[in-house]
């Protein structure tokens, strides 16, 4: 008798906590979901206005060439607004990494407005820069916005972050599930925060979506043929990981090399002015304008025919030394012009169709610089099919081990060693 009512206790018990527990996740899920489509929508409709103000720039850069002579007092301008208004925010996405990391106070909403102007005003006078921070930036700083408005937790406001970063990269690039997944990835090394897939998922989602739904498009590549896959093809997939890591790394260090040289003048407004005047003089002697901006022709064209060797290294020297200075924008449309036409080039070695050496490069040399592997598979699925998944992903992951412990976030920490004979408790470089 006694062990049937502990029995008969034991199940009611266990019931009404299956009940309790599964109300709970109901709770949770219905508030994520609403607080996902609601900073989807406004990231997402952010990045439309944000992508179709910097074709605007571009165009009208491309058509009045004459404005690339003012990149010094461009940069002086950017200089002035982040000295005077942005040293809050002047770290960019090392900053939301890092309040990811130790949460300290709430993301001024004064980071979006000045990373919108500060990347548009880079591209519209000639300087090398991407998207992906201005969306990024833009999106963690509306994101934790929320936090105050719907006074949440601070596990919750590690979640929101997440979301608004996510939101933003699969916004801008249009590759949801790779947005996802960066946010979740990006901000330690080796880890991935699954407390916050649900709410990063339903974000990057609905912010793909409501950006298209302003009738915002992206760039489509296309990797034209697919070789069988067999033990030598993969061996060769794998050596040119290894030339896409080592380029991320050479991006990552002489980012962080040129940082120090340009950290000299102590007048944080002066650097951009004079590393503006050291860009025109760069863009007169190249004499065209193929390795300024974002680069999207170069890039396209980079699949269907081979580039030359320097075609790379003038594009990693370009951004990394137009970031360095103070310009504004990203790291990742530069990188994918870096990998594709490395890729592109190399196809006079390897015995790989030129598109899918293009395409691997797209995404592995990101992945390396960005220490984003999983984010970078996504990617390239996402936006080369599955055809090419196996070669894509052993090429993201052979680069994310060779580019080392370094990368372009400094902000990141290391969650897991890249490999057992590298010490865990070193930090990025």
């Amino acid at each position: 008798m006694p062990v049937k009512k502990l029995t008969e206790g034991f199940l009611l018990s266990t019931k009404r906590y299956i009940k309790l527990d599964f109300a709970l996740l109901l709770l949770s899920t219905l508030k994520w979901l609403l607080i996902s489509a609601l900073l989807g929508g406004i990231i997402g409709s952010a990045s439309a206005l944000f992508l179709e103000s910097l074709n605007w720039a571009t165009n009208y850069r491309e058509q009045h060439l004459w404005v690339i002579g003012f990149i010094p007092v461009a940069g002086l301008t950017i200089g002035l607004a982040y000295y005077y208004w942005g040293a809050d925010v002047v770290k960019g996405n090392n900053l939301l990494i890092e309040e990811l990391q130790s949460p300290k106070k709430v993301i001024p909403l004064i980071m979006a407005p000045l990373i919108f102007a500060g990347t548009i005003i880079t591209h519209l006078f000639g300087g090398s820069a991407g998207r992906e921070g201005t969306a990024v930036q833009i999106g963690g700083a509306f994101a934790d916005q929320l936090t105050k408005m719907f006074k949440l937790k601070p596990r919750d406001r590690k979640i929101i972050l997440i979301c608004g970063i996510s939101a933003g990269f699969a916004s801008v690039f249009g590759t949801p599930l790779a947005g996802a997944v960066f946010g979740l990835e990006v901000f330690v090394v080796g880890s991935l925060t699954y407390s916050a897939i649900l709410p990063s998922f339903i974000t990057a989602v609905v912010a793909d979506y409501a950006c298209k739904a302003w009738g915002v498009g992206h760039t489509h590549y296309a990797i034209a043929s697919v070789p069988a896959i067999n033990a030598i093809n993969l061996l060769l997939a794998l050596g040119t990981g290894i030339l896409f890591g080592l380029t991320a790394r050479s991006f990552s260090t002489l980012n962080h090399g040129l940082s120090k040289v340009f950290a000299k003048i102590k007048y944080p407004p002066l650097r951009p002015f004079i590393g503006g005047i050291v860009l025109v003089a760069i863009i007169y002697l190249i004499g065209n304008t193929r390795y300024i901006g974002l680069g999207i022709p170069v890039i396209s064209a980079a699949f269907t025919q081979q580039e030359a060797f320097y075609t790379f290294a003038i594009k990693l020297f370009l951004t990394a030394f137009t970031l360095s200075a103070g310009f504004k924008g990203g790291e990742v449309t530069p990188l994918f012009f870096i990998g594709a036409t490395l890729g592109s080039c190399l196809s006079l070695f390897v015995p790989l169709p030129v598109g899918l050496l293009a395409g691997m490069g797209f995404v592995a040399v990101f992945a390396g610089a960005a220490n984003t592997p999983l984010a970078c598979i996504f990617m390239g699925v996402e936006l080369f099919g599955t055809a090419s998944g196996v070669y894509i992903a052993l090429a993201c992951v052979t680069a994310y081990l060779f580019s080392g412990h370094t990368g372009i976030y400094r902000s990141q920490t290391i969650g897991a060693p890249k490999h057992l004979l590298l010490k865990r408790h070193q930090f990025l470089r």
